[in-house]
């Protein structure tokens, strides 16, 4: 389908009412190489990660890990200075729903549970993705709990289809979310990202298939479901107003992509 018959079939959905994005959610053939490319330096940073993790090092060695292998492959970490962030990842530790930052102090542990968020820039464009490392002996209910979420993850991302509804995606990540007991953070969601580290839409992971923005071929976005064992409620760090803690102390896991619709189905740009 040519951009003008995207438009014109978007303006066929606007005239019926609906909430449509506007020309700047939907990318340029030139911004997708860019942002593409952006992305494969991100997984190649989680990689790297994967490979490196264990028990024993700190949280700030894995800040070194991506600061490092970023900078040698010409990118810069999007998360360092951003609205003051102080770091180059967020990694979040069991109870950590997201915005963990770095610290010498904080050691990794048998059986701890861990989200590390990549972000990258790239000549210019940006890439974003999360993964969950389950570290030596992890109980039954928090391998439960990574698994699902990802699933959460999965089934998100097989809902984004174009021409159907950011909604969709919502419903299907807290129905499975539900059906297995958890909770759906749900101050935090996807956004769109690209040409910025932080777009429009918002994309939650709750709410009612059929209804929200429309998705159309183009649109860039990250789906990043936060999925707490016990309750949704949170609270942040008041020491350093970035860190989302969940409110009863139970742990939560998180898994990111940031995906690409197209005509064919969702396309996973970064995992």
């Amino acid at each position: 389908m040519s951009w003008e018959e995207v438009k014109a079939k978007v303006a066929e959905y606007k005239a019926q009412g609906m909430e449509v994005p506007t020309e700047k959610m939907i990318k340029t053939p030139e911004q997708i190489a860019g942002i593409k490319a952006a992305c494969a330096i991100n997984t190649a940073v989680l990689d790297e990660v994967a490979k490196q993790i264990k028990t024993g090092m700190s949280t700030e060695d894995i800040n070194t890990i991506v600061y490092d292998f970023t900078m040698a492959n010409d990118a810069y970490p999007a998360p360092l200075g951003f609205e003051g962030f102080p770091k180059s990842v967020c990694t979040s530790v069991n109870d950590e729903i997201c915005h963990g930052i770095p610290d010498k102090n904080i050691i990794l542990r048998s059986g701890d549970i861990v989200n590390v968020d990549v972000s990258t820039i790239y000549k210019d464009y940006f890439a974003d993705a999360s993964r969950m490392f389950m570290l030596g002996k992890v109980s039954q209910q928090n391998r439960n709990l990574v698994n699902i979420t990802k699933e959460c993850l999965h089934r998100g991302v097989k809902a984004a289809k174009a021409w159907g509804n950011i909604g969709d995606i919502g419903a299907a990540i807290s129905a499975f979310a539900h059906k297995h007991g958890y909770s759906v953070v749900e101050e935090f969601g996807g956004h769109g990202v690209g040409v910025a580290f932080h777009e429009e839409p918002f994309v939650p992971h709750y709410g009612k298939k059929g209804t929200g923005m429309l998705l159309v071929p183009g649109m860039i976005f990250t789906i990043e479901p936060m999925i707490n064992m016990g309750r949704p409620e949170l609270y942040v760090d008041a020491e350093n107003n970035w860190t989302a803690l969940t409110e009863d102390g139970k742990p939560s896991a998180q898994w990111e992509y940031t995906i690409l619709i197209t005509e064919q189905g969702p396309e996973i740009l970064t995992y």
